[in-house]
């Protein structure tokens, strides 16, 4: 009951509550393209995308933009789209593209941060945006507008091109026969996961959104074996886990992004006992 009293009473404040709406809208988004990203083998794009988010974050405190938003959203979608939609005209291919990428944005970041920063926790600074905080909970009007609208953009792009993406998902080679435009709805699917990239750092911090987006699906694998079954039931684990995380974090003070990817090795463990039996 104590923790309960305690949960409502933070519940009363307004920066709480926008924080669990955006938390949920994310995990959402995160959970539907999850699914794709596991079953095309890229799992760790979401890695190579969020160096390169942290990277340009860094770039855009060392110019001192009140919204780094406007300069990180539209550089993590052209890096998404030089990985998955340009793969033909790369002579770098794959993981190893990956692997550059992240490695070089993380390097050039922190070594900006360190030379222009005016901060004096600049530790703390980094140590925020690679592992999460509370930085949920400080979400200013606009970023709030921001994340909702664009959290249901992807919601709403998702379900619109739902059998074009499932077709792209499990046979480029087919889909294309049959008269789909695969270039196009590849590039469709690097737009949505660079911006939910983007949305969920503010949720678990630039190393950890590879747990938000892929142990749902890997979750909800072990218990369903059709597509359709598999993303709803991401969907369902990945908001609870998201809200458990932050409740969590909430009344016990632990790490937001840390706290949830915890949840989420939880209930990957229970869905792996369960499907054992199945």
């Amino acid at each position: 009951m104590a923790l309960l009293d305690t949960f409502l009473m933070y519940f009363q404040y307004p920066f709480v509550r926008r924080a669990l709406i955006v938390g949920v809208l994310i995990s959402i988004c995160a959970a539907l393209m999850g699914v794709t990203l596991v079953l095309k083998r890229l799992s760790f794009i979401g890695d190579g995308l969020s160096h390169m988010a942290f990277g340009v974050m860094c770039v855009a405190g060392v110019m001192h933009l009140s919204n780094d938003m406007l300069l990180v959203l539209p550089i993590t979608i052209l890096s998404a789209v030089f990985l998955l939609a340009g793969q033909e005209r790369m002579k770098l291919k794959g993981d190893a593209a990956v692997a550059l990428m992240s490695v070089s944005s993380l390097a050039v970041g922190y070594l900006l941060i360190n030379i222009f920063s005016a901060s004096a926790n600049v530790s703390g600074d980094v140590c925020t945006s690679l592992f999460g905080s509370v930085s949920i909970l400080t979400l200013t009007q606009p970023q709030v507008y921001l994340s909702l609208f664009l959290s249901v953009f992807v919601i709403a792009v998702y379900t619109i091109f739902y059998n074009c993406i499932f077709a792209v998902t499990f046979d480029e080679a087919f889909a294309q026969s049959t008269g789909l435009c695969v270039k196009r709805y590849r590039l469709i699917i690097a737009v949505i996961i660079a911006v939910i990239i983007v949305l969920a750092m503010k949720l678990v911090g630039s190393l950890l959104i590879s747990a938000l987006i892929i142990f749902p699906a890997l979750s909800a694998m072990r218990l369903f074996k059709n597509y359709r079954g598999v993303v709803i039931c991401s969907v369902f684990i990945s908001v609870l886990c998201s809200l458990l995380g932050m409740i969590t974090a909430i009344i016990a003070g632990t790490p937001v992004g840390s706290t949830i990817t915890a949840a989420n090795i939880i209930a990957f463990l229970i869905c792996c006992a369960i499907g054992g039996k199945i």
